[in-house]
C-alpha cells in the first residue's frame, strides 16, 4: 500500500506539513507496512512557498519592508531558475494590526523587493502566492519597489498605501526593472473578484482588514482611479477577474510586467510535481481545516481529490469540520471522509488539540473505507 497524504493547511491551527504528518501516524495505525509520502499543497495563497520548500525548492530569507515600513525577515524560494514568492510573507495581515489607519497605509513594497531578490538570483519565472495579504494598493508598492513611480498632479511621489491611489494622475516608468519584460511573472489566485467595484478587492477584503466604511470607499475610488490612469498609459484594462486577489496586487503587474493571472492551486501542482506524485499511489488522503462549499469551487483538497478520481486512485478526506454532503465528496472520487470536529465531540476540542484529533479522524476514515 502506497500512501499520498496531500493536505492543505488547517488555518489557525496546523500548517500543511504538521496536518501531513498528523494524518500519516494516523495512517500507518491503520495500515503500518505501508509507505507513506507527505506531500503539503496549497491554492496559491498562504502555504504556497512551505509547499514548494517540501517539493524541492531551497529557502532563502531576506529582510525588507513591511506593510507598514517596519523591517522584517521574509521567506522566498528558488530551484534553478523558477523562484516561489509569497505575499503573505512580506506583505501579510499578521504584520500590521488590522485598524483604520493601517487598512489605508498598508503596501506591497516588501513583496516587490523579494521579486527583485528572485531577479537578482537568476530567475527568469517567479510564481507569486496571493493571499493573507495587508494592504489593498494595487500592487503598486511592489512595483515602487522596482522602479515606478506614481505621481500626483504637482509632480510628487504619491506615498505608499492604498489610500493615497485616488491622487495618482500619472505613471513614469522610466527606471522600472527591465528585467520584468521578459521574466514570467505568474500570478496563482484562488478568487475571481474584479479590481474595483462592490466585488472588488476593497469592498470584500478591507473590512478585514480594517478598513471602515469610509476606508473601503476611499480605498476603492483609488484602485478605480488607478485603473483609469493605467489605461490611459498603457492601454491595458486592468480591472478584471482575479485582479481584485490579495489587495489589487495583480493590477499593476498586467499592465507593466510579463504577468498573468492563473489559477492557484493548477500552479501550485505543476511546480511541486503532484502529477508524479499521484503516479506513484495506491490511495490518496487530503484535507483543509474547513471543508465547505468554497472547498468544491476549486481549493486545493478538492483539486487534489479531482486529479486522483481522475487516475482511479480512491480519496480520503480528513478536514477539521466538514460541511458538505456524502454525495457532494463522492461527485470528486472521495470514499470515505471524517472531520476532527467529529471525533472530537466539539469543534473547540479538535482545535485546541487538532493533531491529535486530526490523527484519529484519519485512523477513522481509513477504518470506514
Amino acid at each position: 500500500m502506497r500512501i499520498l497524504i496531500a493536505p492543505d493547511k488547517f488555518k489557525g491551527t496546523l500548517t500543511a506539513a504538521e496536518a501531513a504528518a498528523a494524518m500519516a501516524e494516523g495512517a500507518l495505525r491503520v495500515y503500518p507496512e505501508a509507505v507513506v509520502t507527505s506531500f503539503p499543497v496549497a491554492d496559491g495563497g498562504e502555504g504556497t512557498l512551505e509547499a514548494a520548500v517540501a517539493s524541492g525548492f531551497e529557502e532563502r530569507v531576506n529582510a525588507v519592508v513591511g506593510p507598514i515600513l517596519k523591517p522584517v525577515g521574509a521567506a522566498w524560494a528558488i530551484k534553478g531558475t523558477t523562484a516561489v514568492v509569497e505575499t503573505a510573507q512580506a506583505s501579510g495581515y499578521l504584520l500590521a494590526e488590522p485598524s483604520s489607519e493601517n487598512s489605508l497605509r498598508a503596501h506591497s513594497y516588501g513583496s516587490g523587493q523579494l521579486i527583485q531578490a528572485a531577479l537578482n538570483a537568476g530567475a527568469t519565472e517567479i510564481m507569486v502566492g496571493l493571499g493573507g495579504s495587508a494592504m489593498t494598493d494595487g500592487g503598486t508598492g511592489a512595483l515602487r519597489a522596482l522602479g515606478l513611480k506614481l505621481l500626483d498632479a504637482a509632480g510628487n511621489l504619491v506615498p505608499l498605501g492604498g489610500g493615497s491611489l485616488a491622487d495618482v494622475v500619472s505613471i513614469d516608468a522610466s527606471e522600472l526593472d527591465p528585467r520584468l519584460a521578459n521574466a514570467a511573472i505568474r500570478l496563482a489566485v484562488d478568487v475571481d473578484n474584479p479590481l474595483h467595484g462592490h466585488n472588488g478587492a476593497a469592498y470584500v477584503f478591507g473590512p478585514q482588514k480594517g478598513a471602515t466604511p469610509a476606508d473601503v470607499e476611499r480605498l476603492d475610488a483609488g484602485l478605480k482611479q488607478l485603473a483609469t490612469v493605467v489605461a490611459a498609459a498603457t492601454g491595458v484594462d486592468i480591472d478584471v477577474p482575479g485582479a481584485g486577489a490579495a489587495g489589487g496586487f495583480p493590477a499593476l503587474f498586467l499592465a507593466y510586467a510579463n504577468a498573468k493571472i492563473e489559477r492557484g492551486f493548477d500552479l501550485v501542482a505543476e511546480l511541486t510535481g503532484l502529477a508524479g506524485a499521484l503516479e506513484e499511489a495506491d490511495l490518496v488522503i487530503t484535507g483543509e481545516g474547513s471543508m465547505d462549499s468554497q472547498s468544491l469551487s476549486g481549493k486545493a483538497p478538492i483539486g487534489v481529490a479531482d486529479a486522483a478520481h481522475a487516475r482511479g486512485l480512491p480519496v480520503v478526506v480528513v478536514a477539521g469540520r466538514i460541511a458538505v454532503t456524502v454525495a457532494e465528496l463522492a461527485a470528486h472520487g472521495v470514499v470515505s471522509a471524517v472531520s476532527a470536529a467529529d471525533v472530537a465531540r466539539s469543534p473547540e476540542a479538535a482545535m485546541a488539540e487538532a493533531a491529535k484529533y486530526v490523527t484519529l479522524a484519519t485512523s477513522e476514515a481509513l477504518n470506514g473505507i
